[in-house]
């Protein structure tokens, strides 16, 4: 039997030491985790703010928040929804807008109604105007890395806070690190596994994993044939769309467009799909379900984002770029409706020429094709 040495208490324990980019990282990552089971974590560490993501608080979560903060606590929301909460139009050019929030209102029911235009709206009173707190666009920007509704409360720490974080083994992170993690997160994958999946119509199919330093998401890609070797081969930005690819959803024409583009890859030999884990324009599938709500209430795919406090796109195409240039595919035949692709590939050094990739209406998705073309800036011509 194997023999389990445990360490004398009387000698200090080894100090870690790691790549500090990694660890800025890892606090990130930590943080959006603790975000969505519902416990504070603690923005630019004792001396800043607790923050609490206002979808999944609960009555555990609002009780270590309250035992954390001093102060009268904030909502933070996107502007779009504080103007749908407070009935009246708001500056909509800052990354959140305050609203004060009795502590007599720091319950989970009211919360979510506050954070969900899906909800049932049966608020006892209406918020006011608050002051924006420093660092309040780092908090919602956490809550968005973490997939929730971007809306969260805030309060300052108490004195002995700093006490409290180290019993409850609370995350601390950083405000500059949370704004910087997308990116460098998207600029740090790397190839994880590589295997031959011969797909249906695509025989000659290569799949790699690609994963950043925090171990988290996985974006892929699709390779047909040897496009490494071509000088300009096929590529397309594809991202993941769990109802369209998977279900062929006819709310979309992301199904068709993955299929038409390995087609036509594969007709010419070579090609790469890039499959990004950007599910709802970068909003996550929750959210887009969401999003679907709201379309059907009327909104059409920008506004119903809006809405929700989101951005009409989320997405981050720096993925894309690392992920070619660890293929070494540096100029592309760019298949796409959306000039907004082939500019962010642009931006980040790669040669672009685009070709379109068009399929018809199908009589659900008329509308969306539509809000794409007159809002997005898509060329269907």
């Amino acid at each position: 039997m194997n023999e389990i040495t445990l360490r004398d208490p009387s000698v200090p324990a080894p100090r870690l030491t790691g790549d500090p980019a990694v660890l800025r990282l890892r606090a990130v990552h930590r943080a959006m985790a603790d975000l969505r089971r519902g416990t504070p974590v603690l923005l630019d560490g004792t001396r800043g703010m607790a923050l609490l993501a206002a979808e999944t608080a609960g009555a555990r979560g609002l009780a270590e928040f309250a035992a954390l903060t001093e102060g009268a606590p904030v909502l933070l929301l996107a502007p779009a929804r504080a103007a749908a909460v407070l009935a009246r139009a708001v500056a909509d050019d800052a990354a959140a807008v305050a609203l004060h929030l009795p502590r007599a209102l720091l319950d989970p029911g009211t919360l979510r109604q506050l954070a969900d235009p899906t909800a049932e709206q049966l608020l006892p009173a209406v918020p006011q105007l608050a002051p924006v707190p420093i660092n309040a666009a780092a908090a919602v920007a956490l809550v968005k890395l973490a997939r929730l509704l971007p809306a969260a409360i805030v309060a300052p720490l108490r004195a002995e806070a700093h006490a409290l974080a180290e019993d409850w083994a609370l995350e601390r992170v950083a405000a500059a690190n949370v704004l910087a993690y997308p990116l460098e997160m998207a600029a740090r994958l790397t190839r994880v596994a590589e295997a031959r999946v011969p797909l249906e119509g695509v025989p000659d199919a290569r799949i790699v994993s690609f994963r950043g330093p925090d171990a988290g998401i996985e974006h892929l890609a699709i390779l047909v044939g040897s496009p490494e070797t071509a000088a300009a081969p096929l590529v397309r930005l594809h991202s993941e769309c769990f109802t369209g690819d998977l279900l062929g959803s006819l709310r979309c024409d992301c199904g068709p467009q993955l299929r038409g583009a390995l087609q036509r890859m594969a007709a010419e030999g070579h090609g790469v799909l890039l499959y990004l884990a950007q599910e709802g324009r970068g909003i996550g599938l929750a959210n887009k379900l969401r999003a679907y709500a709201m379309q059907d209430r009327g909104l059409d795919t920008l506004d119903a984002n809006r809405a929700l406090g989101w951005g009409a796109d989320e997405r981050n195409f720096l993925a894309a770029a690392t992920m070619l240039e660890e293929l070494g595919i540096t100029n592309v035949r760019l298949l796409t409706n959306n000039p907004a692709k082939v500019d962010a590939l642009r931006a980040f050094g790669v040669a672009v020429r685009r070709e379109s990739l068009l399929f018809a209406p199908n009589g659900v998705n008329d509308g969306y094709l539509a809000t794409k073309a007159a809002r997005f800036g898509h060329l269907f011509g």
